[in-house]
C-alpha cells in the first residue's frame, strides 16, 4: 500500500466529513460543493482500490489476508458514494450529517486497511 495515499484519502474524509458537519450544524442539506467534494475522496478511494488490486496481483500479500483486505477495500470504495445517494434522499440537514458519518467511516476504515496491510 501507498502510505501517502492512505493518509491522503483520510485526510480528505474527514475535512469532507468536516465540511458536511459544519452544513447540519448550519440546518443545511448538502450541496452541490458537497457532492464535488465527495467525488474527489471517492476517488482517492478508487486509486487505492487500483494500487491494492496492483499489489496484490503482483504477488505481494497483505499480513492478515487478501480476502479481507479486498473487502475493505471494497467497502472504503462504496461507503461515501452511498451516503451520498442517501442524502439524495434525505433533503434536510440530516443528509448532510449521513455525509459527515461517511466520511468518517472512510478515514476509519483507511486506518484498518494500514492495519491489514502490516503497517
Amino acid at each position: 500500500m501507498l502510505d501517502a495515499l492512505t493518509v491522503a484519502t483520510a485526510i480528505a474524509a474527514l475535512l469532507l466529513a468536516a465540511w458536511c458537519g459544519w452544513a447540519a450544524y448550519r440546518d443545511q442539506p448538502t450541496k452541490d460543493w458537497h457532492f464535488i467534494g465527495m467525488a474527489v475522496v471517492s476517488v482517492l478511494a478508487l486509486a487505492q482500490l487500483a494500487v491494492g488490486v496492483v499489489q496484490l496481483a503482483r504477488g505481494q500479500k497483505p499480513d492478515q489476508g487478501s480476502t479481507i483486505f479486498v473487502a475493505y477495500l471494497l467497502g472504503a470504495l462504496a461507503c461515501v458514494p452511498v451516503a451520498g445517494f442517501m442524502s439524495l434522499a434525505e433533503r434536510t440537514r440530516w443528509g448532510s450529517v449521513t455525509v459527515a458519518a461517511g466520511g468518517v467511516v472512510l478515514a476509519v476504515l483507511q486506518v484498518r486497511l494500514y492495519d491489514i496491510w502490516g503497517g
